[in-house]
């Protein structure tokens, strides 16, 4: 929402005085002509000039700064295409901008009335320390991260993007408010908000980290319909009409992996194994749920137990697996199996690039983070849901361990973008978000009850100028 004016203005010269001569005084002589060595001067001027922008563009911008890509390069289905000349992670320019350049706005819990029950309850007992764990931690990392942004900007007028924080999956696990509170009090933060009101949300990032999506928030379909949302979840249409994801304007994130196994420095909680030592030739860890693709995968694993691990996991009561044992177990096999749950993500698809075993995807409607630049099948193995059986295994048997290493290599490459680390880090979760959050930026925002004069001025249907909008506003 920056202002970009494309006009600038200058005080009037008059040519006429430019123009004018005394008779009295000898006219000047002519230029000298221009020689070829003229030209060959010019011409280097201009090369070291280009040379000496370039050099220093590169070094003001982001570390994803993404290289010039030839036409090869750019259809290549290779994932190196993902890494520049020098091996650095690299962020195609076509659609993105050369690099980082965004401002954005982070609501505080004390501004907005209500927001602090989003984030710590009715009775404000619960904590970020209480939320940042598990599965749903990316509520609260993303709001942190943000907060530290060097993107970061105190000030509304120039911000791009507003970023709204809100724990709800985790309050709402806490007893700290029900679905009918969250709903309501989702609408008073809203009406709040004059700039939501201004573009109708679109420059408004919410985050909703589990298998529920947006759908947490029950009027998301009339508030949050244009609103940039950011989820691991991409389709709930199995218990819906509708998906509460937007291809084009959401953003698909990654899950939040246990921090002991995403170090960049130092030893994880475990090491992957070599391939040649592991016990299995894949797993499933988790819970069956009644899913009939879970349920499939607990029979299999019981005719074929030396090919396939799926054993009985307790994660509560005094037999509840510990996170060290869980990743011993994951680590045990040369693919991980990942079917659908509650939903058609899983947290274990991102775990299993920790421990270095292959992905195998057994969830048919699944998105997955970062598709303008991964090649997933490059790293990954997609599987029908509808084929689990014993053709499964035969296949993954017929595998050499050859291009398994290979397809382990290239997932190492890229795991860095599963890791909620601050963005002065080269490669990371939260590079990755801006990058696509960049894509998005708008030069101008408006709405079903935004409208604006020949001066530019913004008003609203009862032309009252933008800045003495008084809340609660009416919500588009």
């Amino acid at each position: 929402m920056r202002s970009r004016s494309p006009f600038s203005s200058s005080s009037p010269t008059s040519a006429a005085a430019d123009e004018s001569h005394h008779p009295h005084h000898p006219a000047p002589p002519p230029p000298p002509p221009c020689t070829r060595l003229h030209q060959i001067g010019a011409v280097a001027l201009v090369v070291a000039t280009f040379l000496l922008t370039r050099s220093l563009d590169r070094l003001s911008s982001s570390p994803l700064l993404p290289a010039p890509q030839t036409t090869a390069t750019a259809s290549s289905s290779s994932s190196d295409a993902l890494f520049d000349g020098a091996g650095a992670l690299a962020w195609p320019q076509r659609g993105y901008g050369p690099r980082l350049d965004l401002r954005i706005y982070v609501y505080d819990e004390a501004e907005i009335d209500g927001l602090r029950e989003l984030m710590r309850g009715r009775d404000g007992r619960i904590s970020p320390d209480s939320c940042v764990k598990g599965q749903w931690g990316t509520q609260v990392k993303i709001h942190q991260l943000f907060l530290k942004s060097r993107f970061r900007t105190l000030s509304k007028d120039e911000a791009d993007f507003f970023f709204v924080p809100a724990y709800v999956k985790c309050v709402r696990m806490m007893g700290g408010l029900n679905d009918k509170e969250i709903n309501q009090t989702y609408v008073k933060v809203l009406s709040q908000m004059p700039y939501f009101r201004y573009s109708g949300g679109r420059d408004h990032i919410f985050v909703f980290p589990s298998g529920a999506g947006a759908t947490l928030f029950r009027s998301w379909a009339t508030f949050l319909n244009r609103s940039i949302i950011l989820t691991p979840e991409g389709d709930r249409t199995d218990k819906r009409d509708m998906s509460a994801f937007n291809t084009w304007k959401d953003i698909i994130i990654p899950g939040n992996v246990d921090d002991g196994m995403t170090k960049f420095n130092g030893p994880c909680l475990v090491e992957p194994i070599p391939l040649s030592e592991r016990k299995h030739l894949a797993n499933f860890l988790g819970r069956a749920q009644g899913k009939a693709g879970r349920l499939q995968l607990v029979e299999l694993a019981k005719q074929y137990p030396d090919k396939l691990e799926s054993p009985e996991l307790k994660f509560s009561g005094p037999d509840k697996l510990g996170r060290i044992d869980y990743f011993n177990h994951l680590r045990n096999a040369k693919f991980c199996l990942a079917p659908r749950g509650e939903s058609s993500w899983t947290l274990r698809f991102y775990e299993a690039y920790f421990v270095e075993c292959v992905p195998v995807i057994l969830s048919d409607q699944v998105e997955l983070p970062f598709q303008n630049v991964i090649d997933y099948s490059r790293m990954t193995i997609k599987w029908p849901s509808t084929r689990i059986g014993p053709q499964l295994l035969e296949y993954l048997e017929s595998i050499p361990d050859e291009e398994i290493e290979k397809m382990i290599a290239r997932g190492r490459e890229v795991r860095c973008l599963w890791v909620y680390a601050p963005e002065t880090e080269p490669c990371s979760a939260m590079v990755g978000i801006l990058w696509e959050l960049q894509r998005k930026v708008r030069r101008f925002h408006q709405s079903s009850e935004t409208f604006w004069l020949h001066n530019g001025s913004i008003i609203n249907r009862d032309l009252v100028e933008f800045h003495n909008w008084r809340t609660p506003v009416p919500l588009p």
